[in-house]
């Protein structure tokens, strides 16, 4: 078969190999709490789920749905981005729905990226960003975080003259490290420099336990070289909607809309209603959080009982650890898994050997359930 050998250089995606695991060990009859897969089970809220119906019900003719977006969304993103951080996108030229950020993330690739160019990603980090570099013939550089750099790119030790794109997430999976404002405009500033992209993956700016709200790379003054990628998955609980936008420089986004009829399109309109729904609206962002941090407040004393350590940053819904003893985390995660608690081993995320992460997406329920199985495990 002739296949874009790109497709054999990605390998398997690592959470396949996660569920493989899984399914073994489930075999034997151990029932699973999963803490692996960053995937949202809160219910998606009901005014949500009722824009969806009148959707549905006022166009029973099903048309495509445009590559802009409608314009009632774009306003509604601007109008997000306006009262969480305060910054000013028109929401006529810097701002363009997307089918959730994964597809958006490829898309830039394709469309920035030329012959001979990397795109450098943080590590550990969510992989899509290097696998869009490498499904689009580039090369994908791995910048390794620490927790000296706060889990962040050292900006001194990037590649500039190799790159088109420098990926960055704030706040970060796995780490929950979270990008300071002024850090974000040394970052903008090096890009402009050497005309090069900051990529900024925000899908986690909602969800923060500690300090002040994150801040967007939207906040910056200059935001040439700037696109912001958003989706609704963990802020409003809708990962099955696939609905996100990119925003930031007016050049890329007229670019976007020009090249996306030919790869993509927003997500169908029924979708985008309910969007604007959710993007209106704060209180339900609000509850989604406290759900969250309650969820952590039970289960986090439990994972430091069991010897793990807190390495990571305080936003996101994961917890970043670091493994006890020999640091093996393969090993750590695999022996937890035999009692039914789930955890991605760090080295599975990248650059991250010794560590682990712990998606806070089961129940409160389950989260209570899996602390007393850590606490009896000891």
């Amino acid at each position: 078969m002739r296949l874009n050998p790109a497709v054999a250089a990605t390998g398997t995606y690592p959470f396949v190999r996660l569920a493989e695991a899984k399914a073994r060990v489930a075999a034997s009859g151990v029932t699973m709490i999963d803490f692996g897969i960053g995937e949202p089970r809160e219910e998606t809220p009901e005014f949500i789920r009722e824009a969806l119906c009148a959707a549905v019900d006022d166009e029973p003719i099903s048309v495509y749905p445009t590559a802009v977006g409608l314009p009632e969304l774009r306003e509604a993103i601007a109008g997000w981005v306006g009262r969480r951080f305060g910054a000013v996108v028109d929401p006529a030229t810097e701002v363009i729905p997307t089918l959730g950020s994964k597809e958006a993330i490829y898309a830039l690739a394709q469309v920035v990226g030329r012959p001979g160019d990397a795109i450098a990603v943080p590590t550990p980090g969510y992989p899509v960003p290097e696998r869009s570099a490498l499904i689009a013939g580039l090369e994908a550089i791995e910048l390794e975080l620490d927790a000296a750099h706060g889990w962040l790119p050292d900006l001194d030790a990037v590649p500039w003259q190799r790159i088109a794109v420098l990926w960055l997430a704030s706040p970060g999976n796995p780490t929950g490290a979270v990008a300071p404002l002024a850090y974000l405009e040394e970052a903008a500033a090096r890009c402009r420099a050497h005309d090069v992209w900051l990529a900024c993956d925000e899908a986690y700016v909602e969800l923060w336990f500690e300090g002040e709200p994150p801040p967007s790379a939207l906040q910056l003054h200059d935001r040439r070289n700037v696109v912001s990628f958003h989706s609704l998955s963990k802020r409003s609980s809708m990962p099955g909607y696939r609905s996100g936008f990119m925003a930031g420089d007016a050049e890329l986004i007229a670019v976007m809309k020009r090249v996306r009829p030919n790869m993509g399109t927003s997500p169908q309109r029924f979708v985008q209603r309910a969007s604007i729904a959710a993007w209106n609206d704060d209180a339900h962002v609000v509850a989604v959080r406290e759900r969250y941090a309650a969820k952590r407040a039970v289960l986090l004393p439990a994972l430091l009982a069991a010897g793990l350590v807190e390495a990571g940053g305080p936003a996101s819904f994961f917890l970043w650890l670091r493994v006890p003893g020999d640091g093996d985390d393969e090993a750590f995660a695999a022996r937890w898994l035999e009692r039914g608690i789930v955890m991605t081993p760090g080295s599975y995320l990248g650059a991250g050997a010794g560590h682990v992460r712990v998606a806070l997406v089961p129940t409160p329920e389950e989260c209570a359930r899996a602390a007393a199985i850590l606490r009896a495990g000891l």
